[in-house]
């Protein structure tokens, strides 16, 4: 007589089928988070996807109609790339790219080092109210208006009473002395920057595991050595996700800092000059809006392409530090 009972034991059971879940049942059981986030993609999607259309005007010669936009944008005469001439054909159209991009590289580095180290020293400081005082003094700078800095180094550079002759027993007229500006405007961009950036990293070093540093305190690592293989390494993420989005904006330069603090010299065009300042005033000048359209979207085509580049290289590099 056979044995009924089945030497490998007994089957196992097949999985009972997992009920699919659809966009209503989804809708309804996080309802709550997707009110909380629709503020913000109804702003997303206003202020950011719809004028994404309008970048049509970059190929149209633009011309405004009483009828409103819509009829403006319509009636007006298709002329294709002649716009991205203005950019192209321009005589100052090397120097203002040299500058945008050198500018731009001199501020990610600057930022990055600077940053990483004051969070690394705010880390390590022991009394928690100073710490609360010393973010708060390097924050400030972030939420002034370049017109109002703009001021403040006027205060100090004006050549007739400004802060710094009197103190030097020069009288140098800094707002016609091109050779001083990129110092002064890679200094007074990082100074503004510096707090915010700083911060972003200091969140980072306090959520490291503090059981790291005991342990590399009992091997008898010293503050350098703990910083250099525990802090430093836990950062590399943060900091080459920071650095492939300041990659992205390379094209683009802050118009406040080489506007209002230079206060438009045309004594310090060649230092001063950046792609953002150059369109402001050639639309100021002709008014045309095509133009300006066009030579935005060549700035968000080629940082958009940098960005995917250089998220490309990172991601073969260290897929973890990706940004996606």
């Amino acid at each position: 007589m056979e044995n009924d009972v089945n030497p490998e034991g007994p089957k196992p059971t097949a999985p009972a089928k997992r009920k699919k879940e659809g966009f209503f049942y989804n809708v309804f059981h996080n309802g709550p988070f997707l009110l909380f986030a629709l503020p913000g993609a109804i702003w997303m999607i206003f202020f950011f996807y719809i004028p994404v259309f309008a970048n049509v005007v970059a190929f149209k010669e633009f011309h405004f109609s009483p009828d409103g936009f819509l009829a403006s944008l319509m009636q007006s005469k298709w002329v294709g790339f002649e716009n991205f001439k203005f950019l192209f054909t321009s005589d100052a159209a090397w120097l203002i790219t040299k500058n945008t991009i050198l500018y731009n590289l001199g501020f990610i580095s600057l930022n990055l080092v600077i940053s990483v180290f004051f969070a690394i020293v705010m880390s390590e400081l022991r009394h928690k109210r100073l710490v609360k005082v010393y973010q708060t003094s390097m924050l400030l700078p972030y939420f002034l208006s370049w017109v109002i800095i703009g001021y403040f180094v006027m205060a100090f550079l004006n050549p007739d009473k400004g802060l710094l002759n009197m103190m030097m027993h020069t009288d140098i007229n800094w707002y016609a002395e091109p050779k001083y500006w990129p110092f002064i405007l890679l200094f007074i961009g990082t100074w503004k920057g510096i707090g915010y950036n700083s911060i972003l990293y200091f969140a980072t070093v306090m959520g490291i595991d503090p059981t790291y540093y005991e342990a590399a305190t009992v091997d008898g690592a010293s503050k350098w050595q703990q910083i250099k293989n525990i802090t430093i390494p836990q950062l590399v993420p943060l900091m080459t996700l920071m650095t492939i989005l300041a990659v992205g904006n390379i094209f683009r330069a802050d118009f406040g800092l080489f506007y209002q603090v230079p206060q438009n010299s045309g004594a310090l065009y060649n230092v001063t000059s950046v792609l953002d300042t150059y369109i402001f005033n050639g639309l100021t000048s002709t008014g045309d809006i095509g133009m300006s359209s066009a030579a935005s979207l060549y700035q968000s085509v080629v940082g958009c392409v940098l960005l995917v580049s250089t998220n490309a290289l990172v991601r073969k590099l260290d897929g973890d530090s990706a940004l996606f």
